[in-house]
């Protein structure tokens, strides 16, 4: 009934791969969402939290959460940008040193898919979902 339907197998899709990163970070304490917020400011120390939120697709207020709870998990630092409604991102000591593993998880993950997938399909798949975010109607 649903074969031709993209909404319905990309959702399907989509919650089949959540479960598989959900299940590769637990060993962390974070959800996947919190694990790449956490890779994104490992990786680009003293980001802004809005340029954070533009990179990772993220609202406002889902950004500002998953801030607040890294940084009560003492894994990230807010710090005052150049203007007083700015925010940057920096990741603490132990930030840094989970960030590692964080990334070590993050390219098991990318072996293990592209193995499974097919090289050529995945960066087929990929390409096309990268493109496909500026879908308009």
């Amino acid at each position: 009934m649903f074969e031709k339907c993209i909404y319905f197998n990309s959702n399907a899709f989509v919650r089949r791969l959540n479960r598989i990163w959900d299940d590769a970070y637990k060993e962390t304490g974070l959800s996947a969402p919190h694990a790449y917020l956490l890779r994104l400011v490992c990786h680009e120390p003293d980001i802004t939290q809005k340029e954070a939120g533009r990179q990772l697709q993220l609202e406002k207020s889902t950004i500002t959460r998953f801030v607040s709870a890294l940084e009560e998990q003492g894994l990230l630092v807010r710090l005052s940008g150049e203007t007083a409604r700015e925010v940057r991102l920096r990741p603490s000591a132990a930030g840094k040193r989970l960030g590692k593993r964080l990334d070590e998880i993050g390219a098991d993950l990318y072996i293990k898919l592209r193995k499974q997938l097919g090289a050529s399909q995945f960066e087929e798949m990929l390409q096309l979902m990268r493109a496909g975010t500026g879908i308009t109607y």
